[in-house]
């Protein structure tokens, strides 16, 4: 790569958006062309991102792809254990320090938690992608198309009930396939689809039966099975359940249904995981909303509004190129919630970048929540859709949090932490080592080579960080190092060097968890064994959902299990490594589109909500200079 920039580390360590703001990005072309990309491969969108357009890849079909390394951890504190920073400080540490050319792959964070009580995603301290502001808000527009995609498709669904329930069939078909200008009818694209999936194979509108128009042009969406919901990208528990259609107009036709917010759509987990435009069409297009009152699915194609959709999407699919503080490159793209979706960036951004770095090169990818879900998705989803195998993955580790799992105090987000958990107690790490075994057990199950970062704080004493590293080359890791990488960004070159060699010494294939043939009850049984259950219960309404999604075809599909990330188990407050308990499975969802069968473990809410003190107490604008002040 170009000469890295260097970094004027200072001690302490000030805050996030303090230490982003010192430093003046380098011009965003410039990065894309030390890349390798042609002026005609991105579309500035200003002078410090830009979006990667697909075409690279194409024209890199035939080269080799680079080493391909994901970042998970253990089971987290609500603090979180700074996956983020560790991802970015090793693509640093790779690209800026040893030489190589890197590649890291992030998602984009959702404005609900940057305005909420998370604060925002691009890493911390030392180790960050810039511009911080710009990362963290709007970005390249990516979430506000998936809100208007999303939000068009729910107008849809109402609008077509509300348009059935007061025309005949006749006047309705008339309506759908108007004679034109010279009289002439014919059926619009999206509608031949509509034809073949119902049977009936004549493409003239004239020549349909009074049945066959019956058949074509009534949807008859069953009201109760409905699992489309608007969404935005704003924490607002009131929006969790409405009722909508109250307008006089809609002639009484209500009906109850909510928000999620826009990273929970299934358009959003469509874009992490489509392959191309062509494959992102038909994805948005097989999307089902709902079934009919004689049980069948009902699609967005259904509804007439797969290429719509797609027309919204057309910019989205491509990657938004950023860098991170020292000048190394990153792919900014999708993100997916990572309890009911997988919870990885995009097929496509790893795709692209894999190509760009060549053999020699490595792609750094990150995977949301503690490895139970965000690397066993990755795996068994992502992975599986991809075709790509990568050579390394990675767990996070902190003492805090192993602390935490052998049976400290609780660690609540905003409260000061206990003093267990700032004085050195070596026996109640050792204790919290079980879960991080456990962790490696089930990773190095998928014939990768697996390595710990140990993600140092300031408290951390050597006995303690020497119990973890014992703990981690005990249980069959490659590797364990400690990282300092929010103190002195990519300066600590330890993990990269690991990497390096786990990557060179790898060979085995990759293994999933799950043949896709099997059942979906023997698919979540097996997922449900690596979390340590002893078994699965399921209730009456996940039971219905089952047998209906195994009938209208969709049984073949992965699993999503959506679940706490704050334990193995369904139950937060269980650490460590729960023994003894049965996983619940309330109800079952599809996204068909996307390519998933999501079974719900418990209450998870898809819309979260504001706390007393939210994060935009803190942000404001700089009248004089315009800089973005109290991001964190």
């Amino acid at each position: 790569m170009a000469t890295p920039r260097k970094l004027e580390v200072v001690n302490p360590v000030p805050a996030d958006i303090d230490i982003a703001q010192s430093v003046d990005p380098l011009p965003i072309a410039a990065i894309a062309q030390d890349l390798g990309l042609s002026a005609a491969e991105f579309q500035l969108y200003g002078p410090c991102k830009a979006k990667v357009l697909l075409s690279v890849r194409d024209r890199l079909k035939g080269a080799p792809d680079g080493f391909y390394v994901v970042v998970g951890g253990i089971t987290p504190t609500p603090l979180g254990e700074g996956k983020s920073t560790t991802t970015v400080g090793l693509g640093q540490a790779l690209g800026a320090h040893l030489g190589r050319k890197v590649v890291t792959c992030l998602r984009q964070p959702s404005q609900g938690p940057t305005f909420g009580i998370k604060g925002g995603a691009a890493g911390g301290g030392y180790s960050q992608v810039i511009p911080m502001e710009e990362f963290n808000l709007h970005l390249t527009g990516d979430i506000h198309a998936i809100t208007a995609a999303n939000n068009l498709l729910a107008a849809a669904i109402d609008a077509r009930i509300f348009h059935e329930a007061t025309q005949s069939d006749k006047a309705l078909f008339n309506r759908l396939c108007p004679a034109n200008f010279y009289g002439k009818r014919a059926f619009a694209k999206v509608m031949l689809g509509r034809l073949k999936r119902v049977g009936i194979e004549k493409t003239d509108p004239n020549q349909l039966t009074p049945e066959e128009v019956k058949k074509f042009a009534r949807l008859d969406i069953d009201p109760e099975t409905i699992t489309w919901r608007r969404v935005m990208d704003v924490n607002d528990r009131f929006l969790r359940k409405v009722t909508i259609g109250q307008g006089s107009e809609e002639k009484g036709m209500t009906r109850e249904t909510g928000f999620d917010i826009s990273v929970a759509s299934e358009i959003m987990a469509v874009l992490a995981l489509t392959t191309s435009l062509a494959d992102m069409r038909e994805r948005l297009g097989k999307m089902v909303i709902g079934s009919s009152r004689a049980g069948d699915p009902v699609t967005a194609d259904d509804l007439g509004l797969g290429g719509a959709l797609t027309v919204l999407m057309k910019d989205a699919i491509h990657p938004t190129l950023m860098q991170t503080l020292e000048g190394t490159p990153v792919f900014v793209h999708a993100g997916p919630f990572a309890n009911i979706a997988h919870g990885n960036s995009s097929i496509v951004a790893d795709q692209i970048a894999l190509k760009l770095v060549g053999s020699e090169g490595f792609v750094v990818t990150e995977a949301g929540f503690g490895a139970d879900i965000g690397t066993e998705k990755f795996f068994n989803i992502k992975c599986r859709y991809s075709g790509l195998t990568p050579q390394c993955a990675i767990i996070v580790a902190t003492v805090r949090a192993l602390k935490m799992h052998g049976g400290g105090p609780e660690v609540v987000a905003g409260k000061p932490l206990d003093l267990a958990y700032k004085s050195e107690n070596v026996e109640l790490v050792r204790a919290g080592c079980g879960n991080l075994v456990k962790h490696i057990e089930n990773t190095r199950a998928y014939g990768v080579n697996v390595i710990v970062a140990i993600n140092m704080f300031s408290t951390d004493t050597e006995a303690e960080l020497g119990a973890v590293k014992s703990a981690a080359l005990d249980a069959g890791a490659f590797d364990a190092v400690v990282c300092t990488h929010y103190a002195h960004g990519g300066e600590g070159v330890e993990l990269g060097y690991a990497v390096q060699r786990a990557c060179e010494r790898h060979s085995a294939p990759l293994k999933f968890l799950y043949p896709r043939e099997i059942s979906i009850k023997e698919k979540i049984a097996l997922i449900a064994k690596s979390y340590g259950a002893d078994g699965v219960e399921y209730s009456p309404e996940a039971e219905k959902k089952i047998e209906i999604y195994s009938r209208q075809g969709f049984s073949n599909l992965p699993i999503c299990v959506a679940k706490t990330q704050y334990s193995f188990s369904h139950q937060p407050e269980r650490k460590g490594v729960p023994k003894g308990f049965v996983l619940p499975i309330r109800d079952i969802r599809a996204s068909v589109g996307a390519g998933f069968i999501y079974p719900l473990v418990g209450t998870m809410s898809t819309m979260p909500g504001l706390p007393t003190r939210p994060c935009f107490y803190d942000i404001d604008l700089d009248l004089a200079t315009g800089k973005v002040l109290g991001l964190s």
